[in-house]
């Protein structure tokens, strides 16, 4: 079995850490783009993002790691049909951004149809084509109060570039881009603003339809389904008086339901919980208000 990891700068460490908090035990040589895995049968093979929904679509690896930007622009230029689908297995919750149409902060252009017949660059030439193609359809319904035909040639002109795309307004290559925005810095350093969305991403696990050993697949993608709850989750303990335990575990209803343990004193109860490791502080202050006491927060290295 092969696993693909994309490792991209954006989602690279986040990826090896995925992985070594699932025991893939792997050394990779930097001058190769595959590594065996010491403790289980399964090959690593790093791609390019875009690369991986083929790969697995094709079922030449059963799991990749990748945006799901990527996804969308592999089937914007080659629909997926029953032989070439990956399925979707798992939201990694790292990854985020956004594919924005970007324009420059000073120009005239106040709304994605300004640019219709414009100059477009970006690395998504198929979503990029299918958002202004919608975007003129629609202009030109409006405009004729007609259903245009769907075959109608683009007025925009999309072209191509595979990196630096955000240079290309001020080298006077376009008159607007459609790229990916994580925190925006790189587009007010560009001098752009965004006028839209496209879509919006994250990196997914994605497996073949045809995986060709599903008892390891599965095996995968558990282990790294846990690292996440545990990157996500704290285990939250404390003691709470017997009378007081409905309101407690309101505060603190966990994944399924909280465990509960009778303690020598006969009036009160010790409660274990998972909780949003972002909603800890909050939850803290709201025990301690309800009248628990003890209360520990543990940090969780793996779950299932």
């Amino acid at each position: 079995m092969e696993a693909v990891s994309n490792i991209s700068r954006r989602l690279q460490q986040a990826t090896l850490d995925l992985l070594a908090g699932s025991d893939i035990q792997f050394r990779r040589d930097h001058r190769l783009d595959i590594a065996l895995v010491k403790n289980h049968p399964i090959a690593l093979v790093f791609l390019p993002a875009a690369d991986i929904p083929t790969f697995v679509g094709e079922g030449r690896v059963d799991l990749g790691i990748t945006g799901q930007d990527q996804i969308f622009e592999h089937e914007a230029t080659t629909p997926p049909d029953e032989e070439t689908w990956a399925e979707e297995v798992l939201d990694l919750a790292f990854g985020y951004c956004r594919l924005q149409v970007q324009v420059p902060e000073k120009g005239s252009y106040a709304h994605p149809r300004n640019l219709i017949g414009r100059q477009i660059c970006t690395s998504f030439v198929g979503l990029t084509k299918r958002y202004f193609a919608a975007l003129e359809e629609q202009e030109k319904s409006a405009a004729n109060g007609e259903i245009p035909d769907s075959g109608t040639q683009l007025k925009t002109k999309i072209k191509h570039l595979s990196g630096s795309v955000e240079a290309a307004c001020a080298l006077g290559v376009a008159d607007g881009i459609v790229d990916l925005v994580e925190s925006g810095d790189t587009m007010k350093a560009a001098g752009l603003k965004a006028l839209d969305t496209v879509v919006e991403s994250r990196a997914v696990l994605i497996k073949s339809k045809h995986p060709s050993n599903p008892k390891l697949v599965d095996m995968v993608a558990s282990r790294i389904r846990g690292v996440i709850a545990a990157q996500q989750f704290v285990l939250c303990q404390y003691n709470i008086p017997r009378d007081l335990l409905s309101t407690a575990t309101k505060i603190t209803p966990g994944k399924r339901a909280p465990t509960i343990t009778a303690l020598d004193n006969a009036d009160w109860l010790a409660v274990s919980s998972m909780v949003e490791k972002k909603k800890i502080a909050t939850v803290m202050d709201e025990l301690s208000d309800c009248g628990a006491t003890d209360i520990l927060v543990l940090d969780i290295a793996n779950s299932r």
